[in-house]
């Protein structure tokens, strides 16, 4: 495990040298415009078909305390990442802080189910290796959106590669939780979809130019965000949620490592 991370590390070094910066500072760098506008409209069209229609029904059929219990257990098992990049930024106290809560919750709240670490003062603080890097000092690089990942930077859409590549989680819970991830994954998506849905339909369907809506809501949530204004754990991004997940869950089900 600890030689997949350092190998890790020194691809995410490597690659992200070559981080597009732009020639002067500008608070949207977008070279890449053209193709970020066809994966927006394929976005778009799966939200419209799938993922809006798919989490009304989700939402209004199942109960609130089956949503939430399952988004729990999804939540839970992103925790082992977030200790890994705890230790990554020097953040001992939060690596410690999250890792009670994770073990709390897997044995307590019944894999996460119910979150009764907050119950003692463990909140969740999530975080990622597009922080680590950004902490690092990398570049945030070019604006992208990415089919079905959505919007990114050069830098996070990395850091999203390497944190579904590297998800300790099966280290940790081995085939249960795997398992648990591919069964909460779908479920914790369209409970996000349903309930940020006046904001997500708002950026998508009631804007005159939903990519460039879009693309301004997430670099100025993300940089605000990283200035350390906000918190991984409160910040909202439309899409992380979303798909992170789907993906996530997915590669952990059918990872034969």
């Amino acid at each position: 495990m600890a030689r997949r991370n350092s190998t890790l590390g020194a691809m995410a070094i490597l690659a992200l040298s070559a981080c597009s910066v732009p020639d002067e500072p500008t608070d949207v760098h977008d070279p890449y415009e053209t193709t970020n506008r066809i994966s927006h409209a394929f976005n778009k069209g799966a939200d419209r078909v799938f993922f809006r229609p798919a989490s009304q029904v989700y939402g209004n059929v199942v109960p609130g305390p089956v949503r939430t219990g399952l988004t729990n257990a999804a939540n839970n098992l992103d925790t082992p990442r977030s200790v890994v990049n705890h230790v990554l930024q020097g953040e001992g106290e939060d690596a410690i802080h999250s890792t009670f809560r994770f073990l709390l919750n897997t044995t307590m709240g019944v894999f996460g189910v119910f979150d009764v670490a907050q119950s003692f003062g463990l909140e969740r603080r999530k975080t990622g290796f597009g922080d680590t890097l950004a902490i690092w000092g990398v570049p945030e690089g070019a604006y992208l959106e990415t089919p079905l990942l959505g919007p990114s930077t050069e830098r996070d859409a990395f850091g999203r590669f390497i944190d579904i590549l590297a998800n300790p989680v099966g280290e940790v819970l081995g085939d249960d939780g795997d398992e648990i991830a591919a069964a909460t994954s779908l479920p914790s998506v369209l409970n996000s979809r349903f309930e940020f849905a006046d904001t997500v339909d708002g950026i998508l369907y009631d804007s005159a130019d939903s990519y460039a809506q879009l693309r301004l809501f997430y670099l100025e949530s993300r940089r605000f965000e990283l200035s350390g204004q906000g918190s991984a754990g409160n910040a909202f991004d439309p899409y992380e949620d979303l798909y992170d997940e789907v993906y996530e869950g997915l590669y952990e089900e059918f990872d034969p490592n």
